[in-house]
């Protein structure tokens, strides 16, 4: 058995006292965040440290109260799982198709399609465009503008190439023509990278809202991290307005604060893209490496 040194050893706990460091100054905020939430609002004025103050579900309950917030959670929901598969299948389609040498002005549209990534038109020509097509104060102004998103196209692009031809070859033979050999063959070998492009949109879609922001007055339409942004912007304003909704209740209720009403609604819209996160990091970590040995 080798020997391991003492200057050796020094070096491993220096590294993993760095390592724990970085990672406890990374999940602080979040957990801060949380114990914050689940404290009572009073209590958490005199400091917070590493459990809650006086634990209680009351921040919550009061937070749901508000009549946009289970609307604006459907809608993030609804846009999310929408979105995100309309993502998921026209990036993966185009991307099947640009990866074909047959394709006409292959290289020119895969090109063109790369620019985007560094170069936009600009938000007062989105704008323009986006009212042109009357998809203002609508649910596709979610959708559409993303379906096919040039980053998502080339790490699609670089996994297909890695798969054999001969599939293709022999389905081809077969009779399949090209969209069914994508939907049968190259769409379920593409499990890895779908699962990654899946997680990118699905964070995407649930931290968007500045689209809601520009495009979207309806107030019925507005998903949960723009309402989030409005009521961090007003949570002194909504502190006074769930006090007023309780004004019947009983003198000894916990009122909120301004501070509580910030963290709260913050661990609403985090902790969904957090529960799912950890489900799908394994698919993450192997498209990403899948489809970088190529790329």
């Amino acid at each position: 058995m080798k020997k391991i040194s003492s200057a050796y050893r020094i070096f491993n706990v220096f590294n993993i006292s760095i390592l724990l460091i970085f990672t406890f100054l990374c999940l602080y905020p979040f957990y801060y965040m949380l114990i914050y939430s689940f404290s009572d609002p009073l209590e958490s004025l005199k400091g917070i440290g590493f459990l809650p103050r006086h634990f209680t579900l009351s921040n919550y309950a009061k937070v749901f109260q508000l009549q946009s917030i289970p609307q604006a959670a459907l809608i993030s929901i609804f846009r999310t799982a929408v979105g995100s598969l309309a993502t998921l299948i026209c990036s993966s389609f185009f991307a099947y198709l640009v990866s074909k040498p047959q394709m006409y002005w292959r290289k020119f549209i895969y090109r063109g399609t790369i620019i985007t990534m560094y170069v936009s038109g600009g938000l007062i020509p989105t704008f323009l465009t986006i009212n042109f097509y009357g998809l203002r104060d609508s649910l596709l102004v979610y959708f559409l503008p993303s379906m096919v998103a040039a980053f998502f196209v080339v790490l699609i692009k670089t996994f297909v190439e890695s798969i054999p031809a001969s599939l293709e070859e022999s389905a081809t033979i077969d009779g399949a023509g090209i969209l069914k050999c994508w939907w049968h063959i190259i769409f379920p070998l593409s499990k890895p990278i779908s699962a990654t492009i899946l997680v990118f949109s699905m964070v995407g879609q649930w931290n968007s809202w500045f689209d809601a922001h520009i495009y979207v007055n309806n107030t019925n339409l507005h998903p949960l991290s723009y309402v989030l942004y409005k009521y961090l912007q007003e949570s002194s304003t909504i502190a006074k307005l769930i006090a007023m909704i309780n004004k019947n209740a009983a003198f000894n209720e916990i009122s909120l604060t301004p501070a509580s009403v910030r963290m709260t609604i913050t661990a609403v819209v985090t902790i969904p893209i957090l529960i799912v996160y950890p489900f799908m990091q394994r698919f993450f970590v192997k498209g990403i490496m899948l489809g970088a040995i190529k790329g």
